[in-house]
């Protein structure tokens, strides 16, 4: 059937966007706009007959398997409990500083992040642990929460980070480049946020109390609980980035490694029980069962836009405008914070990457580049109102009397602090791209 490539993209796009906005399940959206599509543009019946071929051959990568493992991996450090003896042992070594229970939510998300791959998990746990403290020590809300769910984004972009394993898979690319592209722009997030709490926590000082009570430990007592329950658990990062840096283990098998590793950390403190791993393979299944329904439906979707003509004429729309690599970047960056407002994470990828690779491959500009860029606009997503998850997580772990509203104020300022990292990178592509080139 023939139809312009404006009509066919309309259609299609449309067609997914409607669906998820009815509260239609990302994976089911994505079937529902499949079958139609390719109905009308791959000769009916013939099309319906080949799809479930298509289906059965997007998730039976291999490139796939760190989806899962990364996913067990952090599921066996939550359900055992581990990760969070690392909230304590960094609150008792951070003292004398302004906020220093908001330090004390960034380095211990940095922490988590780099453990778990969750900002969803992130959030709740540092929002349940550390805010009702906060609040009650006199912490204004905008401090004490703006932090928490800054530094729960960052377990987007530090390994192991299952959206860029996924990102990756799906765009066909190096999984490692991008893990380790992540590091040095989640680390500069995180130096940047502490940054700003001591400096408005100074400029302000009705923001934070002004005395706190500190660890009294002095030496060895003060120490103990940072080299007992944190360097063990950096042994896990260090297992699976490490061996990719040292080009030891492939991605797939770093990911492996990482959960053996997290499976001996818990037996060491005596954490692992058969119920609590029994429970995380529970969980891992349920996660990963969505996300391979998600993966098959997204990279049929991708085919059906190739097949309709949509992807072709809009590259060529787009050629036409004559964009350098600045400005074409800039441009999808603005789509995603768009789309951000009111739109999921995995939702944004799966509709935006089918057009923008093609316009990267075009314009001659690197891969990684893009993927670290559309993970830190994902990461902006999450806190961006109305919308944005992470604003809701916080609100639900938040005392009652907390407002949405104050919610948004909380973060407003840490949205700005991630642009302006994103604006960095946008104009230095070197800043995330020399550490993968280290590797190679």
């Amino acid at each position: 059937m023939f139809m312009e490539w404006y009509w066919a993209l309309t259609i299609l796009l449309g067609g997914v966007v409607a669906l998820l906005l009815c509260g239609l399940p990302v994976a089911l959206a994505f079937f529902a706009v499949n079958i139609a599509g390719t109905f009308v543009f791959l000769r009916g019946d013939i099309g319906l007959t080949a799809m479930p071929i298509e289906y059965a051959f997007s998730i039976s990568k291999f490139t796939l398997v760190p989806v899962a493992l990364f996913v067990l991996m952090g599921e066996i450090l939550f359900q055992t409990g581990v990760a969070f003896r690392a909230i304590g042992a960094i609150d008792r070594l951070i003292s004398r500083v302004p906020a220093r229970l908001s330090i004390v939510s960034i380095a211990g998300g940095t922490v988590f992040s780099s453990l778990s791959g969750s900002t969803i998990a992130n959030t709740a746990v540092l929002g349940d642990l550390l805010l009702p403290n906060m609040l009650k020590r006199g912490y204004h809300p905008t401090l004490a929460m703006g932090p928490i769910m800054a530094v729960g984004g960052i377990a987007m972009l530090i390994p192991p980070s299952a959206l860029a394993v996924l990102l990756a898979s799906l765009a066909e690319r190096s999984i490692k480049d991008l893990l380790i592209a992540g590091i040095v722009p989640g680390i500069a997030m995180a130096i940047l946020f502490v940054l700003y709490v001591v400096l408005r926590a100074r400029s302000n000082p009705a923001l934070a109390p002004a005395s706190e009570q500190v660890p009294s430990e002095r030496g060895w007592a003060r120490w103990r609980p940072f080299i007992v329950d944190v360097l063990p658990l950096f042994t896990i990062f260090v297992v699976v980035v490490g061996s990719i840096f040292l080009r030891i283990a492939a991605p797939e098998e770093a990911a492996a490694l990482g959960c053996i590793a997290a499976a001996i950390v818990a037996a060491c403190y005596r954490k692992l029980t058969f119920a609590n791993l029994m429970k995380s393979l529970r969980e891992t299944a349920k996660i990963n069962v969505m996300l391979l329904f998600i993966i098959a439906g997204s990279l049929t979707f991708s085919q059906v836009l190739q097949i309709s003509g949509a992807t072709s004429g809009l590259l060529q729309q787009i050629s036409a405008w004559e964009l350098n690599q600045v400005s074409a970047m800039i441009l999808m960056m603005v789509v995603l914070l768009f789309l951000g407002c009111f739109m999921d994470q995995v939702s944004m990828a799966l509709l935006t990457l089918p057009f923008f690779l093609p316009i990267a491959d075009t314009l001659g500009m690197n891969s990684t580049w893009l993927m670290v860029m559309m993970l830190i606009a994902m990461e902006i997503s999450l806190l961006t109102p109305p919308f944005g998850l992470l604003l809701y997580v916080m609100q639900g772990v938040a005392p009652p009397q907390i407002r949405i509203t104050q919610v948004y104020a909380a973060a407003i300022p840490f949205i700005g602090l991630e642009v302006f990292v994103m604006a960095i990178l946008v104009l230095f592509p070197s800043v995330a791209l020399w550490l993968p080139n280290l590797v190679r």
